[in-house]
């Protein structure tokens, strides 16, 4: 009798578990909406005239079909120029929340590809990828750029938050020598200390079990998504890096912890420039600090691809 109790608690318990790790898949992996963001811009917003200027843009739309069959989403602001500025958006968001970087970089002479990361915005797919699965999806996007552009095509790489992750990962990869340099804010270091972090904060479970749950999540993770969480790492694609890269963070990120990026920057041996916005959260440094942000962007790319402009 008491053998057919402990089993019965045990298989309780263990589907407890389960639904609680596919739960937890489910918030961290699906998109609440895969609509783009249609809120209204704010006059308040520090930013607002550049995304007004975004919103009135002539955009050209840009399409690509995955391996997999599914079409990614993307806009294309065009001045004829051989430089490309590729923007990488954060979680749960779209190429939109992009519009004060692409006017930094169109007020710079680049041309601007903004896509709509999968399963985000008006790209297709089912789960998000953290940047480990994205980061094949910007590899097509590149070799689109320079197939619109020409060969001697001058690209970079930039990305907030997640997106900021998605950069760093693709810095590991092997790149078209068009690819000049990367800049990054605020992204997290590997998925799955980033996991951790949120399953403990944002979901306030300070005493959350993080063995077996989200080693659970991960197993979903691997079956529905096709990856490990433990193999997703900036910081390993980031020892691979070759190229210049620019790490920026808010000194009160609480979202992406701030000690991220020190990890993030002592990962390559590649020319590389650090800046904390000190007060900053997360993904916040470039509205409470608009002048200083554009000179650290303007500075870096003048000194590693000024020479190819």
């Amino acid at each position: 009798m008491k053998k057919k109790l402990l089993l019965s608690s045990a298989l309780i318990a263990g589907a407890g578990l389960f639904a609680a790790s596919e739960y937890f898949f489910k918030m961290a992996m699906t998109p609440f909406n895969k609509k783009a963001d249609s809120k209204e811009l704010s006059g308040k917003d520090p930013l607002y005239r550049d995304k007004v200027w975004f919103r009135d843009f002539s955009k050209k739309k840009w399409t690509l079909k995955t391996d997999s069959g599914i079409t990614l989403f993307a806009q294309y602001l065009d001045q004829h120029a051989k430089k490309t500025a590729i923007l990488l958006h954060g979680f749960m968001s779209d190429g939109d929340s992009m519009a004060g970087f692409a006017k930094m970089f169109y007020d710079f002479g680049y041309n601007v590809l903004v896509p709509d990361a999968r399963a985000q915005g008006r790209s297709e797919g089912k789960y998000i990828g953290y940047g480990w699965v994205e980061k094949d999806d910007i590899l097509r996007w590149i070799y689109q750029v320079i197939d619109q552009t020409g060969t001697n095509a001058k690209i970079v790489i930039m990305g907030q938050s997640m997106g900021g992750a998605t950069a760093m990962m693709v810095s590991g990869m092997l790149l078209p020598p068009q690819v000049k340099a990367f800049i990054e804010d605020c992204g997290y270091s590997t998925v799955k200390g980033e996991i951790n972090y949120q399953a403990q904060n944002l979901f306030h479970m300070k005493a959350f079990p993080r063995f077996p749950i989200v080693d659970l999540v991960s197993g979903i993770n691997r079956v529905k998504n096709g990856f490990y969480l433990k193999d997703a790492s900036a910081v390993a694609q980031l020892n691979k890096n070759t190229r210049p890269f620019l790490f920026i963070h808010g000194g009160k990120d609480h979202f992406v912890p701030t000690k991220m990026v020190w990890q993030n920057y002592a990962a390559t041996a590649a020319p590389k420039q650090i800046w904390l916005a000190p007060l900053a959260g997360h993904a916040l440094s470039y509205p409470m600090y608009p002048k200083q942000y554009r000179q650290q962007v303007e500075r870096f790319l003048q000194k590693y691809v000024g020479q190819f402009l």
